[in-house]
């Protein structure tokens, strides 16, 4: 039971990344915030699958993954 879970989340990931590339104010945004909102959405879905839906591994992972998603985009200018 907990592939189809796990499934489940990879699948609402696909889709916050499709619609976070579908947003108006991602064009104006430099590639630290795009990678810091992009390491935030990845993070905190695995964080969510880590701890199979713990709040703190949720918040936890979205965290990081922002502050990893920004230094990544601060090396790619």
């Amino acid at each position: 039971m907990k592939i189809h879970s796990r499934i489940a989340k990879v699948g609402a990931l696909v889709a916050l990344l499709a619609s976070v590339a579908g947003c108006s104010a991602w064009d104006g945004m430099n590639s630290r915030q795009k990678g810091a909102v992009s390491g935030a959405g990845v993070g905190g879905l695995a964080g969510a699958v880590i701890t199979d839906g713990g709040v703190l591994g949720t918040i936890g992972g979205a965290a990081l993954g922002g502050l990893i998603g920004d230094q990544i985009g601060k090396n790619s200018n």
